[in-house]
């Protein structure tokens, strides 16, 4: 088989759908980048068995065949040439021949034949749409809190909630739970849960200037997000989700309004006190208009003192401070809110205005 295309478009297609090819694998040709002819159309593909990405490019070409290919070194061939046409050749014998100017870089690459099937994916329920800048920012700010323990499988992922035409994404490891909401044109009910590295690996893709919008399919085992040229596929987590909706506080007694680089600046300075060995809470102190906290561990002690509008009684209340910061740096906001009952309840946390997203931080318990 041979074709010529684009070198830069086909470097960039090499690189997104690398993504999804094995690291390891008892199948020696989903370690490999397969790719498939089809006269004028190219299609790429990385699969891992429970994770996969698609992608095509347009080729010159009037032949047809696949092969499977190492994605690093195709991918540094690409990219150490030069010019704007890339020609690739294979002969029966699976040696690949790449030029481009006076470049004739040689490859081995092997038979395509006994790669796997891909899984069925055409009885997805109809898509929801979203702008990719929206996507990405939803599962930025929320990503930070899903599980990284194992114990729970299910928190290992995110769930994806669409109903009354809002989607919810929310991420949640037992000790924190992070929710961003947006409205969509989607008026059935669909949740599912996807896994965190399919989500990180597709946030990598994602572009906050691109213009098409994705499309989320999913049914009980799989969810595809459509874009561009683009299909990024993946097996969802199995189990029950927890039933967040009851975790999340709809009174307060105090609330605070406060600015967000203020506080981040704050709690990174407590975090100079923290490290593995040396760990402690955070007291914080919300009252007289202004946040007082108060951390010390083995290695020093920070008092420090930022403005906040405080409307209600004073609270004192613990934080781990890895975890209050994580938040506060997912915010992506100028101020937020934070709604306090007592100092031993859930932390609500949201933006200066509307709802966007909900963060809820459990408390530390403080020694007297």
């Amino acid at each position: 088989m041979k074709f010529l295309c684009n070198r830069q478009a086909f470097a960039n297609a090499v690189s997104n759908v690398s993504k999804g090819v094995s690291p390891k694998s008892t199948i020696p040709e989903l370690e490999k980048l397969k790719l498939s002819l089809n006269h004028e159309n190219l299609e790429l593909t990385g699969y891992d068995l429970e994770f996969g990405i698609q992608s095509n490019i347009d080729v010159e070409s009037n032949d047809v065949g696949e092969i499977a290919i190492d994605h690093h070194l195709l991918s540094g061939a690409l990219n150490k040439c030069s010019g704007d046409l890339v020609e690739m050749e294979v002969n029966e014998n699976f040696i690949v021949q790449i030029r481009c100017n006076d470049v004739n870089l040689q490859i081995s690459a092997m038979s395509a034949a006994e790669y796997p099937s891909l899984p069925e994916l055409d009885n997805l329920q109809e898509g929801m749409h979203l702008e990719q800048p929206v996507l990405n920012s939803m599962i930025r700010q929320t990503k930070y809190a899903v599980a990284v323990s194992e114990l729970k499988p299910i928190f290992t992922g995110e769930l994806f909630e669409a109903a009354n035409n809002q989607l919810r994404i929310v991420g949640i490891d037992g000790f924190r739970m992070a929710i961003r909401q947006e409205p969509i044109n989607f008026e059935d009910d669909i949740h599912f849960v996807v896994p965190k590295q399919t989500l990180e690996k597709l946030t990598g893709m994602l572009r906050d200037d691109a213009e098409e919008l994705v499309t989320i399919s999913a049914n009980h085992r799989y969810v595809m997000f459509e874009f561009g040229k683009y299909i990024v596929f993946s097996r969802l987590l199995e189990g029950e989700f927890h039933k967040y909706r009851n975790s999340i506080p709809d009174t307060y007694v105090t609330e605070i309004k406060i600015d967000v680089r203020n506080l981040q600046q704050c709690l990174e300075r407590c975090s100079l006190l923290i490290s593995g060995k040396f760990n402690a809470p955070v007291r914080c102190t919300f009252g007289d208009d202004a946040l007082s906290v108060w951390c010390k561990t083995g290695i020093g002690e920070i008092h420090d003192k930022i403005p906040a509008e405080v409307h209600g009684p004073e609270v004192t209340i613990g934080f781990d401070v890895r975890y209050f910061l994580d938040a506060v740096r997912n915010a992506d906001c100028d101020q937020i809110r934070i709604q306090l009952t007592s100092n031993n309840r859930v932390t609500k946390m949201l933006p200066a205005e509307g709802e966007s997203f909900i963060f809820l931080l459990m408390p530390v318990q403080l020694r007297k």
